[in-house]
């Protein structure tokens, strides 16, 4: 039981990443900044744009939050693995373990994005973008921008006019565009909020209620 505690992590961790990168890689170099491969209809595309901030589009303080973002992201990242070592070696839940590795898989493949996708690509506007060109890339190491693709605006209408509040305002439901990675923290986070009374250890659980006892 112990070495699948060591191999499942392992096992996701690499997954999500060749996954990830994969995808990312193949619509970097075969699609252009803008452009839209619709899946089902014009609900669940692929959409790619570069993201020069944090996950699901948002951005942070211009180059110098960029550079603070993808030291956090190194910082972060080796956190998570130093924790996940921790709970391997107490023989913690594989649940909880799980859900660690997935966001330690997401963590790294957008914080490789940032780190190296400036060195290797070339920029993507207008033409699509090659790796490794000859004119070198389009930014310097922890400049780079994130790829992202996913986009499912599930309800994109106009809400009548009678309706409370956005009467007559064009809605889009979800707007976000996102990758792999993104999907990796988003699901693990979720799912530890869901079952976090599930997810946490018999004792801590003893010790908080006598704490809250105590009050």
């Amino acid at each position: 039981m112990k070495n699948k505690k060591v191999i499942v992590p392992i096992i996701i961790i690499l997954g999500v990443l060749l996954i990830d990168q994969i995808l990312k890689i193949w619509v970097k170099t075969h699609m252009v900044i803008g452009e839209e491969v619709h899946i089902f209809g014009d609900r669940v595309m692929l959409k790619f744009v570069e993201n020069p901030g944090m996950a699901f589009g948002m951005e942070f303080g211009g180059n110098w939050g960029k550079l603070a973002l993808s030291i956090f992201r190194i910082l972060a990242v080796g956190g998570l693995i130093w924790y996940l070592v921790t709970l391997i070696r107490k023989g913690s839940n594989l649940f909880v373990i799980s859900c660690i590795s997935l966001i330690i898989a997401g963590a790294a493949g957008n914080l490789i994005d940032c780190a190296f996708y400036g060195l290797i690509f070339n920029e993507s506007f207008g033409e699509v973008a090659q790796m490794f060109p000859d004119g070198g890339g389009y930014a310097g190491f922890l400049a780079g921008n994130v790829v992202d693709m996913f986009y499912c605006p599930v309800i994109n209408t106009t809400l009548p006019d009678g309706f409370p509040i956005w009467g007559g305002e064009h809605i889009i439901f979800f707007r976000p565009i996102f990758n792999v990675a993104d999907s990796a923290i988003t699901i693990s986070v979720f799912i530890m909020i869901i079952f976090y009374k599930k997810l946490m250890p018999k004792k801590e659980e003893k010790v908080a209620t006598e704490t809250a006892g105590e009050k």
